[in-house]
């Protein structure tokens, strides 16, 4: 190996990001090898907006999946980390229309053909942010499989599943009640409404009797809507009512009467007034109601959600103009009986929040229950693992109340429903276009509609592997096996992915889901444009380096948490990455460039400070590999933090500077001895940990790695490296001990120091009594290190008598006698320490009698009581140092 060119001094991620990127891209290693012996390791990319671009929580995301995609890729699988791009039909059709509305056009007047070139070429224009996005956070994908959910391989399998479902009866056509946007103009399935409670009112009105003889109040929170009722419905047992059950009543405004029915199941007797008004095709439980009584379905919505000819004279109103009229002319008629307000949910669009209708329309549905079970079982049986494992209720829950899905979409831009129609009402359903009915053989047309882009998404595993075809990909990469995604899209996506993709091929589509919180700000709130308080990952990215940003999301990755980010967490991780520059620069500097590879090392024959932080490496190694298998991010990065900041850095580094500078270590060997150390030994074990700390952070800051692996001589790209396994070397007890305890005297040393308020060159005098003889030796051979690294003027190990006025103190085990210089402290030095003495007594006899208190120590939280214990801890310590340096007993 020969020695590199230096390090640069200033770290910045900048001048090497980009760089590694394409040298990753050109070497191959995102793509995996077909044939291959290896094991698959598969994650399908949750598909973004194709149009859109990534937000923090698709850079946590795709922060978490490339973690867990390159440490399999280093562990010796056959990763592959397939990316792709959602066409997501009533978002991206929605934003080119208002580019029409700007030139002063419609979809309408360009017609389906032009409308359509319109959307492929918005696609075209913004196809690349995704990747270009995703590439600027290390996302290690294999761009040469990249998908869109239009592509014609998708869109085949498309077809072919609404087929197949339509052929098993489990796709049928019906005039059923559908969520429908007055301003998208198109059904919605229920996962799309969003629920808002309101503040609004609830009116009471009355129905006069067909017949003269009385009334009825009914009461209601859509007065419009009563243009459509069509019955009026009454508890069977309520003996108010059930003399008039089987008379009618009359409708004020339009020439109709109808019945007052019984209806159990409707009807709370106890709320309201006890008499409901019935909409059948306004409302999905007066829909229901209807179907078992055989009531009319009379619609008076257009589809804008103006009132139709239905309305009689309030025809042509807006709905909500409409309300605000019907409830005058009832006032008017002498029929207006009471109002209050109300609060309730109203269900909004999710994608433009207007308030949706509940709307009676011909649409296409897919029959859920055989699918929701199979799907059910693929969790309860441990074939899918969700993880966390408390979604496993509430994605039981859904499956097990689902209802039929409303898959057709009044758009142009998707998956076009592969059904055709004659005029004699046959329907053709073909994987290919026809011109010919099935049926009759009368020309045909297809139906206008589009499937809902969750349908195409539910096929994502096996769509983009070429099924229905017996594809080298779907033998060699399905079932996958991990999805990461937000909890958020368990019902529109993960789950009907178990369901569909379970139907079709009779396995699950992946082995393991894990749901991701959300990215909130630094207090917690929900990251809004209107609210100021959006992060775009590729500003962070340019501000703070990818290595730094991902860093952040994966350490802040908590199981079941959301995320509250902010910036100083990422100023702080950015600094973690500077320090191991600097580190690094340190250990470069002082190769000589024919280190042996730490394998190579013996050991057995090494100092005190390289068996110890070959311990520590180990005992990192197992808890990195052990957090990443059981997705607990925040665990490993917690554990890479720890290792490099303070062991390696802070204590490893501090303590082979005497021997890298030059100077070896003579002190004679006594009994029990570790080998005196040498500068050979400490720049092979420098540079060998610090090359496997490397490979241990790859998977969450790539970028930084692999700059630095190269300038240690790495012979060969990280991202293809193995990926340091436990178990390698032993775990040396004895090494880790003896440091804690050389760690432990010389963090009391500078506590002791900065309590007292010595500056931080005051030397001390110290005395370490009551070590064993062997820790005795190991600790002599580092007493210059301890010296330098505690600012001490002098050290003695058992000395025979400790000095008077020494100030006493129990740190790693040993008795630690700490004396200050003559005149270190003068008359106003004591006068403070005397002042802060009393108030930490004080602050000590309170928390000592709280602690006493057994109703405080029996009936507080746990962690409250253990924090008060600990608090009293250290004023009792810190009582005894500054009593000590007062001279008091």
């Amino acid at each position: 190996m020969s020695r590199p060119e230096p390090m640069p001094t200033r770290f910045d991620p900048t001048s090497f990001e980009g760089r590694w990127y394409a040298a990753w891209e050109g070497s191959g290693a995102f793509a995996p090898v077909l044939p291959s012996e290896k094991p698959p390791f598969v994650i399908l990319i949750p598909p973004p907006n194709v149009t859109g671009k990534l937000h923090i929580g698709h850079a946590l995301q795709f922060t978490l999946q490339d973690l867990m995609i390159r440490w399999r890729r280093m562990q010796g699988f056959n990763a592959l980390w397939l990316p792709g791009t959602d066409h997501a039909g009533i978002a991206t059709q929605v934003m080119v229309e208002r580019e029409l509305a700007k030139e002063g056009t419609s979809r309408r007047e360009l017609g389906r053909e032009r409308f359509l070139e319109r959307m492929w070429a918005w696609k075209a224009q913004y196809k690349d942010n995704i990747s270009h996005q995703a590439k600027a956070m290390g996302a290690s994908c294999d761009w040469s499989r990249e998908r869109f959910t239009l592509d014609p391989m998708l869109s085949r399998a498309v077809r072919h599943a609404f087929v197949q479902l339509h052929d098993e009866g489990l796709i049928y056509r019906a005039h059923r009640l559908i969520n429908w946007c007055p301003r998208c103009l198109t059904a919605l399935s229920d996962l799309e409404v969003v629920h808002k409670d309101v503040d609004g009112g609830m009116w009471d009105f009355a129905y006069p009797l067909a017949d003269g003889s009385g009334e009825l109040i009914v009461a209601t929170v859509r007065p419009e809507t009563m243009l459509g009722d069509t019955a009026v419905a009454v508890h069977p047992d309520d003996e108010r009512y059930r003399h008039l059950v089987g008379k009618l009543v009359r409708h004020p405004f339009v020439d109709r009467t109808f019945p007052v029915i019984a209806d159990a199941a409707l009807v709370d007797p106890a709320f309201g007034t006890g008499a409901v008004k019935v909409t059948p095709a306004h409302d999905p439980n007066d829909f229901a109601t209807g179907e078992r009584h055989g009531l009319a379905k009379i619609n008076i919505l257009t589809e804008e959600g103006a009132i139709n000819g239905n309305g009689g004279p309030f025809a042509g109103l807006d709905r909500f103009a409409a309300r605000k009229a019907v409830l005058a002319a009832l006032a008017e008629k002498g029929l207006r009986r009471g109002d209050k307000t109300h609060r309730h949910a109203v269900g909004h669009c999710q994608r433009c929040d207007t308030v949706v209708e509940p709307y009676l329309s011909m649409q296409w549905f897919c029959s859920m229950r055989g699918m929701a079970d199979a799907a059910l079982a693929a969790v309860r049986s441990g074939e899918v693992r969700i993880v966390p494992d408390f979604w496993v209720a509430t994605y039981e829950n859904w499956l097990e109340n689902i209802m039929d899905w409303c898959i057709s979409r009044q758009l142009w831009w998707g998956h076009r429903i592969p059904a055709f129609y004659c005029a004699d009402g046959h329907t053709t359903v073909s994987e290919h276009d026809v011109t010919a009915c099935a049926t009759c053989g009368k020309p045909v047309e297809q139906d206008p509609d589009v499937l809902d882009t969750w349908f195409s998404s539910g096929l994502w595993p096996v769509s983009t592997m070429g099924w229905p075809d017996d594809t080298p990909e779907m033998r060699a990469f399905y079932p996958t096996s991990l999805l990461i995604t937000g909890f958020d899209i368990l019902f529109f996506w993960v789950a009907r992915m178990i369901m569909m993709c379970g139907h079709f091929t009779g396995k699950a589509p992946f082995a393991q889901v894990h749901l991701t919180g959300l990215v909130r700000d630094a207090h917690g709130q929900k990251m809004s444009k209107t609210k100021g308080n959006v992060m775009d990952p590729l500003d962070l990215v340019r501000e703070y380096g990818a290595d730094a940003v991902r860093f952040t999301l994966a350490a802040l990755a908590s199981p079941g948490r959301d995320l509250p980010l902010d910036n100083k967490r990422m100023e702080g991780y950015r600094a973690f990455a500077t320090k191991l520059w600097n580190a690094a620069r340190f250990v470069q500097m002082h190769l000589d460039g024919d280190e042996p590879a730490l394998d190579a090392v013996d050991a057995a024959s090494l100092a005190l400070p390289e068996r110890w932080i070959l311990a520590e490496l180990e005992r990192t190694t197992a808890a990195v590999n052990r957090a990443w298998e059981a997705y607990r991010f925040d665990d490993g990065c917690r554990a890479l933090y720890q290792f490099v900041w303070n062991d390696y850095c802070d204590w490893f580094v501090e303590l082979a500077k005497l021997a890298l500078h030059g100077d070896v270590v003579t002190q004679p060997a006594a009994a029990g001895a570790t080998p005196p150390r040498h500068g050979e030994d400490v720049r092979a074990v420098a540079r060998g940990v610090l090359l496997d700390a490397l490979k241990l952070l790859h998977p969450v800051m790539p970028f930084i790695t692999e700059e630095i692996a190269q300038y240690l001589g790495s012979e060969r790209l990280l991202i293809t490296t193995p990926y340091p396994a436990p178990g390698s070397r032993r775990l040396d007890e004895e090494a880790l001990a003896l440091i804690e305890a050389f760690q432990a005297v010389v963090q009391e040393t500078r506590s002791y120091r900065h309590l007292v308020g010595l500056p931080p060159g005051t030397p001390l005098e110290l005395s370490l009594t009551g070590v064993a003889p062997e820790r005795a030796a190991a600790l002599a051979q580092l007493a210059a290190e301890m010296q330098r690294l505690a600012g001490l003027s002098s050290l003695q190990l058992n000395p025979a008598a400790i000095p008077a006025g020494a100030i006493r103190d129990i740190a790693g085990g040993v008795n630690v006698a700490i004396v200050l210089p003559d005149g270190a402290l003068g008359e106003a030095e004591r006068t403070r320490l005397a002042v802060e003495l009393a108030q930490v007594e004080r602050e000590l006899a309170s928390a000592s009698a709280r602690l006493a208190d057994e109703s405080f120590t029996t009936r507080a939280p746990e962690d409250v009581v253990a924090g008060a214990r600990a608090r009293a801890t250290e004023l009792a310590h810190k009582a005894r140092m500054l009593a000590g340096t007062l001279g008091r007993p």
